[in-house]
């Protein structure tokens, strides 16, 4: 059986955020990388090398940090400068590095659940102005809020883990 692509849903893009939803979804952020510690809990190397789609287990443990430290500086420039030119990676790439391909998980795990507690910490201090900030993804040609990078970072790490979870449930895991 083919692997949805979105197992945890498709992502829907939330501009204007009540302070009430933006919270849920910060708390969402807050709980992805004990969700994430709790999909890859148990697995042998072999199995955290089962592909999920394009990359392993393992290579999806090892992006997520990767990209969230991304998505933090992105807010931390934005937050400092005025609507500052993010520089996009090629998320492929650096899965197919060796430490993503072959790596301990336990070091990304230990990551992410850092780069959340501080990233959390930053937004639960922001006001309703900083989260109307911007920073320019050239890639998209357009404006990001730091109000829709929550959601659309919230919804990423719901979405990885739902890659997990998912071949888990198939494999009897």
């Amino acid at each position: 059986m083919q692997p949805p692509q979105n197992p945890a849903g498709e992502y829907v893009p939330e501009k204007n955020l009540s302070s009430e939803r933006r919270n849920q979804l910060i708390a969402q952020i807050e709980a992805a990388p004990a969700a994430l510690r709790k999909a890859v809990e148990g697995l042998s190397q072999d199995q955290l090398d089962t592909k999920y789609r394009n990359w392993t287990i393992r290579q999806i443990v090892h992006h997520l940090p990767d990209s969230h430290v991304h998505c933090y500086v992105r807010f931390k420039w934005a937050l400092t400068e005025d609507v500052p030119t993010i520089k996009p990676y090629d998320e492929t790439k650096c899965a197919d590095l060796v430490d993503s391909r072959t790596g301990d998980i336990r070091m990304p795990l230990a990551l992410l659940e850092a780069v959340h507690a501080r990233w959390v910490q930053l937004m639960r201090s922001m006001t309703e102005e900083q989260f109307s900030r911007s920073y320019f993804h050239p890639e998209m040609g357009r404006t990001v809020t730091l109000n829709e990078a929550v959601g659309s970072y919230a919804w990423h790490g719901r979405h990885h883990t739902g890659q997990i979870a998912w071949i888990r449930e198939q494999r009897g895991w």
